[in-house]
């Protein structure tokens, strides 16, 4: 259901799951974290109403695509859950105490993995996970 490189599918599942939530329908766990990250995210609502959104086109220079944001705190969640790369969690739980909340952590570690994700692109190679790590380790004041 949810992984799928159709881009109108994927953003379908967004759609799907804030409508089960609205509707206070029982949501499979998977459905139950990306239900948790909308509602972190009132300045989406509006859009979930309006299905325009699945086809539309965002533009970095001009606005944050909200399904690649989403989805980033996702990944971000799924990385802390399995402290990969190795050290993330600390970083993670260092930038909490730093910032005094986790969604703000998470968007600050956004930074770290868009680097990472556009380096990989732009080289036409892995993601450099130690790079990324170090990233993380300056945002969260850990020495090296």
């Amino acid at each position: 259901m949810f992984f799928s490189n159709d881009r109108t599918k994927l953003r379908q599942a967004y759609f799907d799951i804030w409508q089960k939530t609205i509707n206070k329908q029982p949501l499979e766990p998977m459905e139950q974290l990306i239900s948790l990250v909308i509602a972190e995210h009132p300045e989406y609502h509006k859009m979930f109403a309006n299905q325009k959104a699945l086809e539309r086109d965002f533009f970095a220079e001009q606005e944050m695509n909200p399904f690649m944001h989403m989805g980033m705190h996702l990944a971000i969640r799924e990385q802390i859950a399995t402290n990969r790369p190795e050290m993330l969690s600390v970083c993670y739980n260092n930038l909490c105490n730093k910032l005094g909340s986790a969604h703000d952590a998470e968007h600050q570690m956004m930074e770290c993995l868009t680097e990472m994700i556009w380096n990989a692109q732009k080289n036409n190679s892995a993601p450099d996970e130690q790079a990324y790590l170090n990233c993380l380790k300056k945002l969260a004041d850990i020495k090296f």
